[in-house]
């Protein structure tokens, strides 16, 4: 049976990796700022009290988990800087406990080697420069600490996230390879749980779309 440190469970692709995790049998251990935002009930979850900058409720999460699952996003008045600070808190925690695997999410305005963007693509890319460039600069130093860190890393990234119903079917490429604009989030889930034990994608940034 696998445990899986989960940071980001409350929020609306979390909550779906969440619930998908508990039904394949997997044991999870919850970081949440708010207890009660999560609604599902098991005897194979735990859930802390805590945000991913706070070095004491991380260490509770990641200590005696086989992999962690990095979902956690920005909110109102969130640090410029979240997703970078937190996943070094989230790196270093790992090492300190042993844990060597973890999986991030991204969006596709996070450059990979395979990309091959066409004219759309490079439109919505300089529309993000442009209007989220805090954003963007966040996911990339985030990447920069997954890239130092020496773990085996996977970033998962999606284009524009809908609340489509699962299907199972979805493509797996690169932004302009193989790919489209959409992707239901309970789909996306399902392929961020498939990256549990599938290490095709390890330092990888697979574009996940319908």
């Amino acid at each position: 049976m696998t445990t899986i440190a989960l940071f980001g469970a409350t929020g609306r692709t979390g909550g779906h990796v969440l619930d998908q995790a508990l039904k394949a049998g997997h044991e999870v251990r919850a970081l949440a700022r708010r207890p009660a935002a999560i609604r599902v009930t098991s005897d194979s979850l735990e859930v802390v009290q805590g945000d991913v900058l706070d070095r004491a409720a991380v260490n509770r999460v990641v200590e005696g988990a086989d992999l962690v699952i990095s979902v956690f996003g920005r909110v109102k008045d969130s640090p410029d800087a979240l997703q970078t600070d937190g996943t070094r808190i989230i790196v270093e925690s790992m090492k300190e406990h042993g844990v060597t695997r973890i999986i991030s999410l991204s969006g596709g305005g996070l450059p990979a080697p395979q990309d091959k963007p066409k004219v759309p693509d490079r439109v919505i890319r300089l529309l993000l420069r442009t209007l989220a460039a805090k954003v963007l600069r966040d996911a990339a130093g985030h990447l920069k600490v997954l890239q130092d860190s020496g773990l085996d890393w996977t970033v998962v990234r999606g284009p524009v996230l809908t609340d489509a119903a699962f299907t199972g079917v979805y493509r797996v490429g690169w932004v302009g390879v193989d790919a489209s604009t959409k992707i239901g989030r309970a789909d996306l889930a399902d392929f961020i749980l498939h990256q549990v034990h599938d290490h095709r994608f390890d330092r990888q940034m697979p574009f996940v779309s319908y």
